[in-house]
């Protein structure tokens, strides 16, 4: 019986130890590959590249931002029929052009007053008159120095819309206002 045993005990050991395999090392990793040679000229060029885009992003900013500010300081303002005050819907308008005025102080605008066709032209020369001195007291108010504006009436010389109707009427009744001086580099207001 003993012998019995043992062959049990020695095929049972025999089994254990022959049915698996012996696990497999693993692959050693690939040596390393030299990196490849730094491109400095294609470097160079990109920076220079970038520096390009850059600077063309930011003389585009400068660009709108002076089309703004151009766009803002001549926007007319318009009158209700044969009268020269500022309308409450212009006083924004007037303001945005005072801080403009104050942030550019050798800037030099002229206010134009300026009429419908209806009156005589002595009497539409006068209207244009209080209604450029009307805008020019406002500017003047808010701060703007007396020196950077000058006013001029037109009557009824320079319509907006020669028609003969009271949509035409409407937008002659303005004032314009034209830089006369320091309008090509103008700073944003703070």
């Amino acid at each position: 019986m003993k012998s019995r045993s043992l062959m049990v005990f020695a095929l049972l050991a025999a089994a254990a130890c022959g049915g698996k395999k012996p696990a497999e090392a693993p692959a050693p990793a690939p040596a390393p590959t030299p990196a490849a040679p730094i491109d400095s000229t294609a470097i160079k060029a990109r920076m220079r590249q970038d520096s390009i885009n850059a600077a063309d992003a930011r003389a585009r900013a400068a660009a709108e931002l002076q089309a703004q500010l151009s766009a803002q300081l001549t926007a007319m303002i318009n009158f209700d029929f044969d009268k020269s005050d500022i309308m409450p819907g212009d006083m924004a308008n007037l303001d945005r052009k005072a801080a403009i005025l104050m942030a550019n102080p050798s800037l030099r605008i002229q206010i134009a007053g300026n009429c419908d066709n209806r009156g005589s032209d002595e009497y539409n020369l006068a209207l244009g008159n209080r209604r450029a001195a009307a805008a020019q007291r406002y500017l003047i108010n808010k701060g703007v120095s007396a020196g950077q504006l000058s006013i001029v009436s037109y009557g009824e010389e320079r319509p907006v819309n020669p028609a003969d109707n009271e949509a035409a009427w409407a937008q002659n009744r303005n004032d314009q206002f034209m830089p006369t001086a320091g309008g090509n580099n103008l700073m944003a207001p703070k």
